[in-house]
């Protein structure tokens, strides 16, 4: 043993085995399994390994990947293990999830048949437990780790809020639940209490799953406990370097995983600065929301070029609230099912005051998206903050971070971006320091009202240019494929002034006029043009039709000696107007009409404008047929670009040349 204990208090030993354990992580993120699906595929076999009911099931099927479909009827009351084989159209593969080697797809079904039920204990255990939770939103979040049931909404604000943490599974659950059992148990050795624990956490972590925080939070626990116990005297920051190693070895791709970076380096900061966190409850409380803050910065700024600042205070009222008493109470109403009207009255307290707090825009910053290296930059200034601990850093830090905040103010560049928002359009306009936003895009029958084009696309887009308000926003027409997250947009964004296009408003203007008034946001319609910075949007369609398509926002400008045309959905019928009415020829970049419809971009008008490129904004594999061969054909002499197969493309201006860049799906 005491030959052990020496080998174990050697530090080069947790260095050698964290080395191993990046250099492992390393040749697998290089080497991403590959798919053996693609989305001709018309049958998968697999195992029931997750079913969310709501309006619907929905079922997640495993084998080597994972597929969902959405079950309307239940008619063979498919159950968690049971071995099924659907057949139906794979819609949509998504992009290897990176903390997951596995590649996921939705299919929409036509036909599941149960090949064996299931047998396995494990599934029936979780299928227990899961009926016992009634799809109770909160129990499921807290006993089961699984947010699927809470609404998005409600999820948003959390995110929002930047308290998200509280409401994963994580080393601050583990460690309640281990002292819960442990004061059950406290009659028992120290030892026998211990064992006892380990094991009953390892089932959990079996059936909630090998998250990167719970992952962390069992390995913290029994390492931590074995050291205690048994006296190895090992330094906790080794025991952080073994946990880390041994997650790594686990699951090599979770270094993608947002969670896993938030927890492992928040949990080495808090662990080196445990000395200097202490002090009365609310103090220390203070202190680790600020730790945690400032080590978590570069990661918020990375991923979401978001933060808010208010979290900080937030996490004082959230934290004390979720883990001494949502998470205790839940553990209790799942045992003693009659206090859950009580339960729900604090359900419900936490998700008005989180949906309130959510509103306050005041202390939420939107960064631009930078290199890498300023990220990594970041931490190396946080560390020396640290061990220098001399105030005039802290200042010289919150000057960087103001630099990085405003530098989207002074970017003067001019580029114009059609942003891939599936089957619609939206198109971003920067003119020096001025943003224009041409349509939102929209999907009607999404699966709720926030899993949006906005809020999946949109938004992120803005947040990444480093965009904090647009100027104008610019509805070509009323459909809902070009306007239908304008509400979002208004409402989750600043926005200095709204254009219509000519004719009557219909029922989604007059709901986004609404907001507009509540919101005292000033709009116009039916301009003639429109003046940016000295350069002019010239709006050409200003005769009323009696259909919304005819009656679309046409707009023509010139920027840095290079025209740009923006058709919306006008027919052929508005491009004959137009070719009567002006003198257009040899456009740079034409935003194609209506998707590439065969109603559009008629062979006279491509002529006579005779395009350079040809941009389409389509979805993939969209029920129309969008773009028409025809249409394609009349621009077979211009370079096209279609955002179903390059993703977004940006037109950028600079040293008057036009350059042009994709970003795939």
């Amino acid at each position: 043993m005491l030959r052990l204990r020496k080998i174990l208090l050697c530090d080069y030993l947790y260095y050698t085995f964290l080395l191993f354990s990046i250099l492992y992580t390393i040749i697998n993120i290089s080497n991403p399994p590959k798919s053996s699906y693609t989305e001709k595929s018309n049958t998968f076999t697999g195992i029931v390994t997750k079913i969310v009911k709501k309006e619907y099931k929905t079922i997640y099927i495993k084998n080597k990947e994972i597929v969902s479909t959405n079950l309307y009827h239940n008619k063979n009351n498919i159950e968690l293990g049971d071995k099924v084989k659907i057949t139906g159209k794979f819609q949509k593969k998504t992009n290897i999830s990176k903390d997951n080697p596995i590649y996921f797809y939705t299919i929409k079904i036509s036909s599941i048949k149960i090949l064996k039920k299931n047998k396995n204990l494990y599934y029936r255990f979780k299928q227990l437990i899961i009926n016992n939770l009634e799809n109770n939103p909160y129990l499921n979040t807290f006993i089961l780790g699984d947010k699927s049931y809470v609404r998005e909404d409600i999820n948003r604000s959390f995110r929002e809020n930047g308290i998200s943490h509280l409401f994963a599974i994580s080393g601050m659950h583990i460690t309640l639940l281990a002292h819960l059992i442990s004061k059950l148990l406290k009659k028992l050795s120290e030892e026998t209490i211990f064992k006892i624990t380990s094991i009953f956490l390892i089932i959990y972590l079996l059936l909630v799953g090998f998250s990167p925080s719970i992952v962390r939070g069992v390995l913290f626990y029994i390492l931590f406990s074995i050291n205690r116990i048994y006296y190895f005297y090992i330094k906790k920051t080794n025991l952080f370097f073994l946990t880390l190693s041994i997650a790594l070895f686990i699951n090599p791709f979770s270094i993608y995983n947002i969670g896993f970076l938030y927890s492992y380096s928040i949990s080495i900061s808090l662990l080196i600065l445990s000395n200097e966190l202490s002090g009365n409850y609310l103090i220390s409380l203070l202190k680790v929301s600020l730790v945690s803050t400032l080590i978590s910065l570069p990661i918020s700024l990375y991923y979401f070029n978001q933060i808010n600042i208010l979290s900080i205070i937030y996490n004082l009222i959230f934290v004390p609230f979720v883990s001494i008493i949502l998470f205790p109470f839940s553990l209790i109403v799942f045992i003693i099912k009659p206090l859950l009207p009580i339960y729900n009255i604090f359900i419900q307290l936490l998700e008005n005051l989180s949906l309130l707090l959510s509103n306050i825009l005041i202390g939420k910053l939107i960064f631009k998206k930078m290199n890498i290296l300023l990220y990594i930059v970041y931490y190396i200034y946080i560390f020396i903050i640290y061990h220098k601990k001399k105030k005039s850093l802290i200042i010289i830090f919150i000057f960087i971070l103001s630099i990085h905040y405003f530098i989207s103010y002074f970017d003067s560049k001019t580029f114009i971006e059609m942003i891939d928002v599936n089957q619609g359009d939206s198109t971003l306009v920067k003119i020096n320091n001025k943003t224009i936003l041409i349509d939102t895009g929209g999907e009607q029958n999404t699966f709720n009202d926030y899993h949006t084009i906005f809020y999946n696309k949109l938004s992120p887009k803005l947040k990444e240019l480093g965009i904090h308000k647009l100027n104008y926003l610019i509805i070509s027409h009323g459909d809902y494929d070009h306007m239908g997250e304008a509400i979002n947009l208004v409402n989750n964004f600043k926005v200095d002034k709204v254009i219509f296009n000519c004719g009557p408003y219909n029922d989604l203007e007059k709901k986004l006029i609404k907001a507009l008034d509540k919101k005292k946001i000033k709009y116009y319609s039916c301009i003639k043009e429109l003046n940016i910075d000295n350069k002019k949007l010239y709006f050409l369609q200003t005769k009323e039709y009696d259909n919304e398509n005819d009656n679309s926002n046409v707009i023509y400008t010139e920027l840095n000696g290079f025209k740009f045309m923006f058709m919306g959905d006008a027919s052929i019928s508005t491009e004959h107007e137009i070719l009567n009415k002006y003198n257009l020829s040899d456009i740079d970049v034409l935003k194609v009409g209506h998707h590439g419809s065969k109603t559009s971009s008629g062979k006279d008008f491509i002529n006579e404008i005779n395009p350079k490129y040809s941009v389409i904004s389509v979805g993939k594999n969209n029920r129309y047929g969008h773009p028409n061969k025809e249409v394609l054909s009349n621009l077979e002499k211009s370079k096209i670009y279609r955002t179903d197969e390059g993703g977004s493309i940006m037109f950028k201006i600079k040293n008057n040349e036009l350059k042009i860049e994709t970003c795939s799906p």
